[in-house]
């Protein structure tokens, strides 16, 4: 026996002792050499993924030379699941315009759904699954009130098809404002630097203790593609609207009583504020005696009231106009300024709930 083969002998036989006669040795762990951040995105991903489920839209098309009708998909997107009842939240431009819907779990099974409500104007929608399996996993609400610029997220979603995926990232910025599917503006929108592809939109994002603080929802990119700018829908606004598409299927907004011209006629003739095109009898705009256009003995279209400041803000879209109704409940008292003519004057309103 050479030297060397004696030597390696003795290091063997030293850490036979060490060890003791009845120890192994185990398989590395692997999660023990992660970092703490890393540790902790796995943990996130880990609990919220079986709650992200992709959303499949297909349409109806008719076949050119045949004629005959056949489903096609339209597009896809993710969502997650919002109660144990089969409640599924997404955006509302991943469902527009289906035939049919279908919702994939994480374990592959696919299930029809039907459309419970939708709010063009939040981009957000909620779907039912038609058989909800048992033991649906949710996702813990948190408070995007409580974001601030750096905070780490991470997005969940489906991008390119590709199923449940995770990026992270952190907030970039906070009160962004991105138009809606129906070219109302959503303000107060998070910008993350989480990679937010096509697909991802509907999916959900979350902070560094696994609850939901936003729905992923649009990109600015000139490719399509991630350019490290996404944006998210924040949680406190989907708390508030998923509620009204479960009951009413509609968002719930209080009312006036009054119909207002449109922003492209506002546009074409330079007009400050909103005016008021007609008023409901019986109610509150009419009880304040907010007076609507009307024509003179001549047929000419002569404006009556123009809303320039509900409050303290100033009006000059409709868009600005249903983004201070929603903010506030049937009952409560608003101080309206009007103008007509060279004249001006306020008026105290107080709204009623939908009709």
């Amino acid at each position: 026996m050479t030297n060397t083969m004696r030597t390696l002998f003795s290091l063997f036989a030293l850490l036979a002792a060490l060890l003791g006669p009845a120890s192994t040795l185990a398989a590395p762990d692997y999660l023990s050499f992660a970092t703490e951040d890393e540790a902790n995105s796995t943990e996130i991903f880990s609990k919220a993924s079986p709650a992200v489920v992709y959303v499949t839209n297909k349409a109806l098309r008719r076949d050119f030379f045949s004629l005959d009708i056949h489903e096609i998909p339209r597009g896809s997107g993710s969502g997650f699941v919002w109660d144990d009842s089969g409640l599924i939240v997404t955006n509302f431009h991943v469902i527009a315009g289906a035939h049919r819907l279908t919702v994939t779990l994480q374990d592959q099974s696919e299930h029809d759904a039907e459309v419970v409500g939708i709010a063009p104007e939040k981009d957000l929608a909620v779907l039912r699954i038609t058989d909800p399996p048992k033991d649906l996993v949710t996702l813990p609400l948190g408070d995007s009130s409580e974001l601030t610029v750096g905070r780490k997220v991470l997005a969940i979603g489906n991008p390119f098809g590709l199923d449940t995926t995770l990026t992270t990232g952190v907030v970039s910025a906070l009160g962004r404002e991105i138009k809606a599917p129906s070219n109302r503006t959503i303000r107060g929108v998070i910008q993350t630097d989480a990679a937010i592809n096509p697909g991802n939109s509907g999916g959900p994002l979350l902070n560094s203790l696994g609850q939901l603080v936003g729905v992923n929802t649009a990109i600015y990119s000139p490719s399509g593609a991630s350019a490290g700018i996404g944006f998210a829908i924040p949680v406190n606004t989907v708390r508030d609207v998923v509620p009204q598409l479960i009951a009413y299927g509609r968002m719930q907004r209080p009312v006036m009583g009054l119909e207002l011209a449109s922003d492209r006629w506002i546009r074409r003739y330079r007009i400050d504020g909103v005016p008021v095109v007609r008023v409901f009898p019986g109610l509150p705009a009419a009880e304040a005696g907010i007076s609507g256009a009307y024509r003179n003995s001549r047929g000419e279209v002569v404006l009556g009231d123009i809303i320039t400041r509900i409050d303290d803000r100033e009006i000059d879209s409709n868009d600005d106009f249903l983004s201070v109704l929603e903010k506030h409940q049937p009952g409560d008292r608003l101080e309206v300024e009007l103008r007509r003519g060279r004249d001006t004057r306020s008026a105290t309103v107080v709204l009623t709930e939908p009709q």
